[in-house]
This record gives C-alpha cells, sequence and structure tokens, in this order.
C-alpha cells in the first residue's frame, strides 16, 4: 500500500521555526511531483509549495515564499517543508502529496500552530 507520512508539526512562536517532514511507504518519489498544501481552519485547502517531476522548478505561493522552502531529501522516499519566519496566518493543517500524473497520493496532515 502506497502511503505518505507527515511529521515536524506542533506550537511554535511567531518568527520561530519548524522543518515538515513527508515520508513515503509503498514507492518513492523518482517520477512524481511533490509538495505540500495547508488548510487553516473555515478556510479552503491552499497549495504551499512544489517541485515538479523534473525538478526543473521550484513553486511557492506568494504569501510563503522567501520564508519557505521545500526540498527532497538525500533518500528517495522523503522530502521536507523548511518554514522560516513563522506567522500567525500560516497556522493549519499542512499536508503533503506526491503525483506522478497517473497516481496522486496525500499523506494524513500535521498541524502547525503560530502562536503571536
Amino acid at each position: 500500500e502506497v502511503q505518505l507520512a507527515e511529521s515536524g508539526g506542533g506550537l511554535v512562536q511567531a518568527g520561530g521555526s519548524l522543518r515538515l517532514s513527508c515520508v513515503a511507504s509503498g514507492f518513492a518519489f523518482d517520477d512524481y511531483a511533490i509538495g505540500w498544501f495547508r488548510q487553516a481552519p473555515g478556510k479552503e485547502r491552499e497549495a504551499v509549495a512544489c517541485i515538479s517531476s523534473s525538478e526543473s522548478s521550484a513553486s511557492y505561493a506568494d504569501s510563503v515564499k522567501g520564508r519557505f522552502t521545500i526540498s527532497r531529501g538525500d533518500a528517495k522516499d522523503t522530502f521536507y517543508l523548511q518554514m522560516n519566519s513563522l506567522k500567525p496566518e500560516d497556522t493549519a493543517a499542512y499536508y503533503c502529496y506526491a503525483d506522478d500524473g497517473h497516481l496522486e497520493v496525500w499523506g494524513q496532515g500535521t498541524l502547525v500552530t503560530v502562536s503571536s
């Protein structure tokens, strides 16, 4: 069974940092586009960051540019979201996903809470 599992969420003060991890089981990310979405209470899910399968580019939501960085790990089953200079408006459940055009896999989410 293919699965994704996020970790690294938690409570942090504004201005702080967190690193989210996404680990795959049952497959590797070689030919997958990977990324992160988030959903705040009462709001729609929004794309945060992604890397194309060719790794030619990374894309970010305007609200996180310059603060968040998405990266692949050395192991082909892990990728990360480094979040710096966190703001209260970054509070949300964060979900990782992987998509090869045929199969789309989502994690269960990890909660990030940023206090002011």
